[in-house]
């Protein structure tokens, strides 16, 4: 419990993802064991309590399922074993099938996220933390959108959005997100390049506290295009932004040459990097940090992270999926409102 002296823990609105994933058994497994004070934080799950209370069963775990009406009624909830639910769906067993979501399912998920978004815009939740989702049955029942980053771009009506991976010793944030590679190169342009390295050189100075960030900025072709002789990218739509950017004082450099500066990074000469598509920032992100990678969305007027994986439906019902991306992007929700909330932060 909180000291005159403390404050108070963050409130973070956790969204169960699919629910015939594996987002309930890994909600379950990050919050049956207990947390150092220092991390302690007041959590609301939003879904389907019918999945969460079928985790509970699958993990063995002691963790009991309250149902709230009100976010109020978490500052009521001191008990460690006890985690609220706002519920968005009573679902029948014929739409909790593991693996073989439906439209109810893909419903639900969309209820959800707008849940925790109203939340957080209403300052009810310091953050948000999202599960994994699946794109293709989403988009078989309607859904307009790529992903989670765009649908919250949406709901918060925010101009510009940039998708950023982080773990411990790696952070990188994407220029394009999800395009086919063929389409890479002509997207590419000097303001979209310049925009995205603003906005994650700002996150890292507001949300992650770095005063002076380090930001390394990827190239396109191999050996950076080697002065041209592999690609003109590099020379004449990552330079400029580049140069845009230092002549304003931010230490930004580049473009580097992609198969180094990962490794670079990883070893503390950046703060994190900007690289120019999906997969040119997320494998090596994801080979140093597959249990502990979280997705951030920077430019949001919220809070957002999330898990870096999907909903892995064969290891759902096993009890065998990991937890450790969202206990990790738990912890950086908590960072990230500690920060924005200086000085008077929640602990």
């Amino acid at each position: 419990m909180s000291t005159a002296n403390s404050p108070s823990p963050c409130r973070i609105a956790v969204t169960m993802g699919d629910p015939c994933g594996v987002g309930p058994e890994i909600i379950v497994k990050a919050l049956a064991a207990p947390a150092a004070p220092e991390d302690r934080q007041r959590i609301v799950a939003i879904g389907v309590p019918a999945a969460l209370e079928r985790a509970v069963k699958v993990m063995g775990a002691s963790l009991r399922i309250r149902c709230i009406e009100s976010i109020h009624e978490l500052d009521a909830i001191e008990a460690f074993g006890v985690l609220p639910v706002l519920s968005v769906a009573e679902l029948s067993a014929d739409d909790l099938v593991y693996g073989q979501p439906t439209g109810a399912t893909a419903g639900a998920v969309i209820a959800s996220i707008e849940k925790a978004v109203r939340l957080a815009q209403s300052g009810m939740v310091d953050a948000i933390c999202t599960c994994p989702i699946h794109k293709a049955n989403l988009k078989r029942h309607g859904f307009s959108f790529p992903g989670h980053t765009e649908f919250l771009q949406k709901l918060t009506d925010s101009p510009n959005v940039v998708m950023m991976l982080a773990g411990p010793r790696l952070r990188v944030s994407l220029v394009t997100i999800h395009e086919p590679l063929a389409a890479v190169s002509r997207l590419l342009s000097p303001q979209l390049i310049r925009r995205t390295i603003e906005i994650t050189w700002e996150a890292l100075r507001r949300d992650f506290g770095l005063p002076s960030p380090r930001v390394a900025v990827a190239g396109l072709n191999p050996h950076a295009g080697e002065s041209g002789r592999f690609g003109r990218e590099e020379e004449e739509v990552i330079a400029p932004a580049i140069e845009d950017l230092r002549r304003a004082g931010l230490d930004i450099s580049g473009p580097h040459v992609p198969d180094a500066v990962f490794r670079q990074a990883h070893e503390g000469e950046f703060d994190a990097v900007v690289a120019m598509y999906h997969d040119q920032g997320l494998i090596p992100l994801k080979l140093v940090h597959f249990h502990d990678g979280v997705n951030v969305s920077l430019g949001l007027p919220i809070i957002r992270t999330s898990v870096d994986h999907g909903t892995a439906y064969d290891l759902a019902g096993t009890g065998r999926a990991h937890p450790g991306s969202l206990m990790a992007a738990l912890q950086t929700a908590s960072l990230m409102a500690r920060n924005r909330k200086a000085p008077a932060a929640c602990a």
